[in-house]
């Protein structure tokens, strides 16, 4: 998908969770304790689902070092989870009644004594206080201290082909402080982290496509190529522009004035604004005016070569000049987190929410939902829903891998998009025609095949699956509310007869072989740095799309916030002219382009690769008539931000 937490970015492709019950973030259970000690309260999903007798390795040395955040619950964590739900839910009467950032705090925020109270029961146990902020006390010490402060042992256990601490059982938090504790994250130490995808190139390595393109579908065919489907095929796009993407969408007049749109994303380009500014000039988009582009940035960066640093700068470059193309008065701010793992991803989140510098965020990262612990979970809910009190409203690319089955060998969705509190954006193939006139979408899903050598046709057509839009139902999350009536009931229980959350929400274009043109600068073979553009895709490319379309909406709306969207965007389901229903099929026969690369990735020295890559393939995901697990409602018709007019 995008960048996966720790592993790589939401969705840009080139070419475990705790069920989440409204009120009960506080996840204060009271546990079992000896008769002759005080009441402790269990801190729910603490102890990682890997973490089983069988994978246990014995005790982990009192000596190690362990660095923890304690979540802070907050003063009415139900409050806050049935106020976020309300402002959300246009059936609501407080549907649209945002409090402001301080407003959110003074209500729902940890008290100064709640903070104090855990400050002293952290350091009476031995461990030292590091930081302290709105949302966590975060701290330092052996173990020992650790296994006195949470009321568990530490033990190592096989994870894979490696070996991680854990605590062997579920830690708890004193029952004296009154369920001030939301959740604890760091007691154990395998990686928490995001993935951008490994198909984005990095700026210290140029990557060009080579021809011959289409400049909108179908405008030059491959006549000299092998059928595919029974017909020639036209060349993948040469790469869309804003101008195409706002005719298909529906953009109109509206240009997101006025309008706040904040972009998260792993450390920061060096060049953005250089090459922001001469992607708008050289693609038509309007030129982008002073004090429109803003970056917040921590202090210092840390795993810069573990989370590959470099290869996130191109993830920022698409989201900005994506947003910009699409809704080009928007103001736009990036904010950069200091790795790629989830504690300092959360921290960009908070940052945004805390000082509500924006409605709308786009989040191009991601983790499979196997690697996401509940107390993880926990902790990004809470802050999604403090974003939706105040009226922001957060969107999660759904993937690049489909179903997962070739990426993990487990069906499975992506994680946070699996949060029943975001918009979760699925990926379509999208055929813009002559005259910027939208033609047709199908569900993201790729297979490829070589040309054969003698050139008279493709070898194993269609081929293998390559990526695809990543959907399906969650093992953990619940069904929202919102769902219900629109999902599917296959779809639904598909993992539990009660019913769980599936994603996506809402799609828009994410195939790269009908992509996005992005201008980055990068290191050419001879060692200059220069400006060059080049294609691309992935949800990662869907989910600043529709954060921008969302801004158009916004502005359609006279400028009020849409906060947490998925209530109104399900609303909408069903009414004419709102949505495109996306299917794999759309035109009753097979669809596929041709595609000619470079092996080098970069010039023909090295020769070149010709493929034909079939569209609508998305491993057993499959988009039909209706909502599905590839496109969700579907993606914005010419009617979707015309719907949020008020009359």
């Amino acid at each position: 998908m995008r960048s996966n937490r720790a592993k790589v970015r939401a969705g840009v492709s080139m070419a475990a969770t705790l069920p989440m019950i409204a009120g009960a973030l506080a996840l204060g259970i009271p546990t079992a304790h000896a008769a002759d000690g005080p009441a402790r309260d269990a801190l729910k999903g603490t102890r990682p689902a890997w973490a089983t007798a069988k994978a246990d390795k014995g005790a982990t040395s009192n000596d190690a070092q362990v660095k923890a955040r304690v979540y802070l619950a907050g003063r009415d964590a139900a409050g806050l989870s049935a106020y976020a739900k309300a402002v959300s839910d246009p059936n609501s009467p407080l549907y649209g009644k945002f409090l402001s950032a301080k407003k959110a705090q003074a209500r729902f925020g940890a008290t100064k004594a709640q903070v104090a109270a855990v400050k002293s029961w952290l350091k009476s146990a031995g461990l030292t206080v590091t930081e302290v902020t709105s949302h966590y006390v975060a701290v330092s010490g052996d173990v020992a201290a650790a296994e006195k402060a949470f009321g568990t042992q530490f033990h190592n256990f096989a994870k894979g082909s490696k070996t991680y601490r854990a605590p062997a059982t579920t830690a708890s938090a004193p029952a004296g402080l009154q369920g001030a504790v939301l959740t604890v994250t760091g007691l154990d130490n395998a990686p928490h982290k995001a993935h951008h995808k490994d198909q984005l190139p990095p700026p210290d390595a140029v990557f060009k496509n080579s021809g011959p393109f289409s400049s909108y579908y179908g405008s030059k065919i491959a006549s000299t190529l092998p059928d595919a489907y029974g017909q020639k095929v036209p060349y993948a796009i040469k790469g869309y522009t804003g101008k195409q993407l706002r005719s298909a969408y529906g953009a109109g007049g509206y240009t997101g004035k006025h309008v706040r749109i904040a972009i998260t994303d792993a450390y920061a380009s060096p060049t953005i604004a250089f090459d922001a500014g001469k992607y708008a000039v050289k693609n038509g988009d309007a030129a982008w005016k002073t004090g429109q582009l803003h970056q917040v940035l921590p202090k210092n960066y840390t795993k810069t070569e573990e989370c590959g640093a470099a290869g996130w700068y191109g993830e920022e470059t698409l989201d900005v000049e994506a947003v910009h193309a699409v809704a080009p008065a928007a103001d736009v701010t990036y904010v950069g987190a200091a790795s790629c793992y989830d504690d300092d991803l959360l921290d960009s989140l908070s940052k945004i929410v805390d000082g509500h510098l924006a409605d709308i965020v786009s989040n191009s990262w991601g983790d499979i939902e196997a690697n996401q612990t509940p107390d993880l979970l926990a902790a990004y809910d809470q802050v999604f829903q403090l974003g939706a009190v105040q009226g922001i409203g957060f969107y999660f690319s759904s993937g690049d891998n489909g179903d997962e089955v070739a990426n993990t060998g487990v069906k499975q969705v992506d994680t946070p998009a699996n949060s029943s509190w975001v918009t979760a954006v699925g990926g379509t193939s999208l055929a813009v025609g002559k005259g910027d006139k939208y033609q047709w979408e199908t569900g993201w899903g790729t297979e490829k095949a070589t040309l054969s050598a003698d050139g008279k046709s493709w070898t194993n057509f269609p081929g293998a699956y390559t990526s695809g839009a990543g959907g399906g139902t969650s093992k953990t999350v619940p069904q929202p509310y919102y769902q219900k009536n629109v999902v599917p009931k296959t779809l639904a229980t598909a993992n539990n007869a009660a019913g769980n959350r599936v994603v996506p929400d809402i799609a828009a274009i994410a195939d790269p072989n009908t992509g996005f043109l992005v201008g980055q600068t990068q290191t050419f073979p001879d060692g200059t740095e220069r400006y060059s553009q080049y294609r691309i895709g992935g949800t990662s490319l869907a989910a600043p799309v529709i954060a921008a379309i969302q801004a158009l909406a916004q502005e359609a709306r006279g400028g009020k916030a849409l906060g947490f969207a998925n209530p109104a965007i399900y609303a909408k389901y069903g009414k004419s002219g709102v949505f495109h229903d996306v299917t794999d099929n759309p035109t009753g026969s097979g669809l596929a382009v041709a595609r000619i690369d470079f092996v080098n990735g970069f010039d023909a020295a090295d020769g070149l690769a010709t493929s034909v890559r079939s569209l609508g393939k998305d491993s057993s995901l499959s988009a039909v008539k209706g909502y599905d697990d590839v496109t969700g409602v579907g993606s914005p018709a010419n009617g979707y931000v015309q719907s949020y007019r008020r009359h």
